[in-house]
């Protein structure tokens, strides 16, 4: 059975709270699992000590069983010290969209126009 350490989505509309659950991979988000680890509530600030608690006993029986932690899940498990941190790389998130980059060309064709007016005076 492929276990999966993951987040089950709860709360109401607009305001998400999430069960750290340890599931099989193959039952649906917020269906059946086979045991609460903690909690995250991502409405706290983010220094809160209430925005992620987690049974780290459990978790850690848990990976020794060889269970796979879901990106966000490993995220909060490498702020807790119990995984080693993993390079990440998305080169595309500081790149400015299509509007942006076309707002850039049309400012830099107009300075460049500008400094050949003052150069031709």
């Amino acid at each position: 059975m492929a276990m999966k350490i993951r987040l089950a989505r709860g709360g109401s509309k607009k305001r998400p709270f999430y069960r750290v659950v340890a599931a099989d991979s193959r039952m649906p988000r917020d269906g059946r699992f086979i045991e609460k680890l903690g909690t995250y509530n991502p409405l706290l600030p983010k220094d809160s000590e209430e925005r992620v608690k987690l049974n780290m006993e459990r978790v850690q029986h848990w990976l020794d069983q060889g269970a796979q932690p879901t990106d966000r899940v490993a995220r909060f498990l490498e702020a807790a010290g119990v995984l080693a941190k993993k390079e990440r790389n998305n080169p595309n998130k500081a790149v400015p969209g299509k509007k942006a980059q076309e707002r850039a060309e049309e400012k830099a064709a107009k300075a460049a126009e500008a400094a050949e007016e003052t150069a031709a005076e």
